[in-house]
């Protein structure tokens, strides 16, 4: 029987794609699965499905962070990750879990080339940091970044994070939202973790 797999479509500058992010890669929940984590821009996925961001909804830009308000900054961060999963495929979970701390937990500014490449230099080394910047402004890597991002929408995304969940029936379905994490354990046929010992009370 096949094993479970998941597609995770993400942006470095989604914080729930974050979360999902970091709940599927750690949670033994999903260790029998197979997860593909696809970098993509979400702000073209917005604009593809005539979406609106948080911080184009009055008010909401109150409480939002001030550096996702220019969305084309986060193609360089993007860009090296689909420049990584050319080079060295196996690093990119480590990858997008090295950029997300790096921008969310301790605020570096990771759109700038300079702090991308010392951010992979300290994930991994600084020979394979200065190889995936140079590989950045490369054709091949921009086209990769288009293509991940219309595949995402041609899956039906329209925000992050988005999931393409196939169960080991082969059946497929998508899910929008760290919050229906738990559809998407039932769609898989896992087990959820209990509430007693800590579980995901708020996950349908």
């Amino acid at each position: 029987m096949a094993k479970p797999q998941i597609t995770l479509y993400l942006d470095t500058v989604s914080p729930f794609a974050y979360m999902a992010y970091y709940v599927v890669r750690n949670s033994p929940v999903f260790k029998e699965c197979e997860i593909n984590y696809v970098p993509i821009f979400l702000g073209g996925v917005m604009k593809a499905t005539g979406n609106r961001a948080p911080l184009e909804i009055k008010n909401k830009d109150k409480w939002i962070e001030l550096e996702r308000l220019r969305w084309a900054k986060q193609f360089n961060t993007q860009r090296a990750l689909c420049a990584l999963s050319q080079i060295a495929p196996e690093k990119v979970p480590d990858a997008i879990a090295a950029l997300y701390h790096a921008f969310w937990v301790e605020g570096q500014k990771i759109e700038k080339p300079d702090v991308i490449e010392a951010v992979l230099g300290k994930a991994f080394t600084s020979d394979l940091a200065k190889r995936v910047m140079e590989a950045t402004t490369s054709t091949e890597v921009k086209q990769l970044l288009i293509a991940n991002t219309e595949k995402a929408v041609k899956d039906g995304a329209f925000g992050l994070p988005w999931f393409v969940a196939t169960n080991s029936k082969g059946e497929k379905e998508c899910f929008w939202g760290f919050d229906h994490l738990g559809q998407v354990v039932d769609h898989l046929g896992l087990e959820k973790p209990k509430a007693e010992s800590g579980g995901w009370k708020s996950m349908l």
